[in-house]
């Protein structure tokens, strides 16, 4: 069993990360909620401490810590707003991680010590309107004239695309196809601003208001053929392995806030009084937080698991999924808990449980459903 004790520097991390959420995000993170603006200001400061380069090389501009201490400090922000916390998982393992792990070095070069500084984001454009779980759908091309690609076509739901401090979306599309129609998927690097790329107006969305998600559209996009990511043909392939490793971040970031619920609603339910005494003292509440906190254990020593075993160069896909599937859903209730244990005052946006009830949802959703999960949980058992 992969030893998933915090080190020194893991547990000094994750107290400065906890501490920068707490003074830094949460004073602002109902202001832009409720205006739906991009925290620009708390995304310079978190480059600044060095949050989007902490899984990278010191020769890249990172920081040279383990991905593990990634999922530390995102669990640590989404326990404050899950909108600074998908920027982070998204700019480092979308945006990025992709780059790193599949670029040539002059690619790397490039790109990396912008996007790890948190000067620039980066956004990796995979799903489509027809093309959500079955990614391999893609109707996105790319044809290589001479020396450039020509890229047509359109993605939903690309995180991180539209800011002001975009810089690069790296895009999958087919490449050719087989005589049987089989299509060949590569991911190509595209450069922010590129003639013919757009970034449509961002989704009116349920949760992550603070959080930049938009369509995006490829009108005779050109590109060197050097902006080539990774082997031609290995698209698909290679984001899955970006997706097993992102699943262990969102679950992170699914048990921060689960835990986010929990410290709300033991808060409350000190405070509240109700026939002349504290709800938290009537059994009713007190064992509804005590499940919400065990929900919480088991997710955190789930993804925990699983990022050592990522890291120990064990096989960790299905540990991935677990934790994914377990985390999400389990942040899905405890905020649906929290606030009914907050009765009317959940319903108003004013408290931060109706912000996290707001921002569960999509995590049984984004970087695979949890019937995905339960699909690669099932293969790997064999059936």
């Amino acid at each position: 069993m992969p030893d998933t004790r915090l080190t020194d520097e893991q547990e000094a991390l994750r107290a400065t990360v906890e501490q920068f959420a707490r003074e830094v995000v949460a004073p602002v993170a109902a202001y832009h909620d409720e205006t739906k603006t991009f925290p620009y200001k708390v995304v310079a400061q978190m480059g600044e401490l060095g949050l989007f380069g902490l899984p990278f090389p010191e020769e890249y501009g990172g920081q040279g810590a383990e991905y593990f201490t990634l999922c530390l400090a995102i669990e640590e922000l989404a326990r404050v707003d899950s909108s600074v916390a998908i920027t982070l998982e998204a700019g480092v393992g979308l945006g990025a991680m992709p780059i790193y792990r599949f670029g040539t070095e002059e690619q790397r070069l490039q790109w990396l010590p912008e996007l790890t500084s948190g000067r620039a984001l980066g956004a990796f454009g995979l799903t489509e309107p027809g093309a959500g779980s079955d990614a391999g759908g893609t109707r996105t091309t790319g044809r290589l004239e001479g020396d450039e690609w020509l890229i047509n076509g359109s993605k939903a739901f690309i995180t991180n695309s539209g800011t002001d401090i975009t810089r690069v979306v790296t895009v999958t599309a087919v490449t050719d196809r087989s005589e049987a129609g089989k299509a060949e998927i590569s991911t190509i690097i595209v450069p922010v601003p590129t003639p013919g790329f757009t970034a449509e107006p961002a989704y009116s969305k349920v949760g992550w208001h603070a959080s930049d998600t938009h369509p995006l559209s490829f009108a005779d996009v050109r590109v060197p053929a050097a902006n080539l990511l990774g082997e031609r043909g290995r698209g698909y392939a290679n984001f899955l392995r970006i997706l097993d490793e992102g699943r262990i971040a969102i679950s992170a970031l699914s048990v921060g806030l689960a835990q986010a619920c929990v410290d709300e609603s033991v808060k409350y339910a000190k405070e509240r009084q109700a026939f002349g005494a504290p709800i938290g003292t009537y059994q009713g509440i007190r064992f509804k937080i005590a499940e919400m906190e065990a929900r919480t254990h088991v997710a955190r020593t789930a993804y925990y698991d699983a990022a050592a075993r990522m890291l120990a160069g064990l096989p960790f896909k299905k540990e991935a999924a677990i934790a994914k599937l377990f985390s999400s859903e389990a942040a899905v209730t405890n905020a649906r808990e929290a606030t009914q244990i907050f009765g009317g005052y959940g319903f108003m946006n004013e408290y931060p449980v109706a912000r996290h009830w707001r921002d569960a949802k999509i995590l049984e959703i984004g970087e695979g459903t949890s019937e995905v999960q339960k699909m690669l949980i099932a293969r790997h058992l064999g059936l």
